[in-house]
């Protein structure tokens, strides 16, 4: 991934009815949602709805697929994995957090330091 990406990925999701309906996807899974059940969910007339999910779609972070008269819109995982990668990656430094490969797992685990504790305050 490259910055001008991320730049667009973090456009798409900087807008609380985009973010939520992202989110809404996320919880969704592979199976997705329907448009129509997205605008219920929030609350959202169906046109603007329509704007917002284009809006992500054109950003890459979802993805639609047509079932019967309906429109399905389902995350794309895979963005914002890559987009969690270059954050990890190129915006970290290593000793606060590093993204290593589970060959067993097939996954990425990112690690965080726990860097940022408060500091405890004397009661006495």
């Amino acid at each position: 991934m490259d910055i001008k990406k991320s730049i667009q990925i973090f456009d798409a999701l900087s807008q609380e009815t985009r973010l939520r309906a992202f989110r809404l996807l996320v919880q969704a899974g592979a199976n997705g949602l329907p448009a129509g059940a997205l605008s219920e969910a929030l609350g959202t007339p169906h046109n603007t709805m329509s704007f917002h999910l284009k809006h992500l779609s054109q950003a890459g972070v979802i993805s639609s697929r047509r079932e019967g008269k309906s429109l399905i819109y389902s995350a794309n995982f895979e963005s914002i994995h890559a987009l969690i990668a270059f954050m990890v990656n190129d915006c970290c430094s290593l000793e606060f957090a590093s993204i290593r490969q589970d060959k067993k797992k097939c996954c990425a685990i990112i690690e965080l330091a726990d860097c940022c504790k408060p500091k405890e305050r004397n009661t006495t």
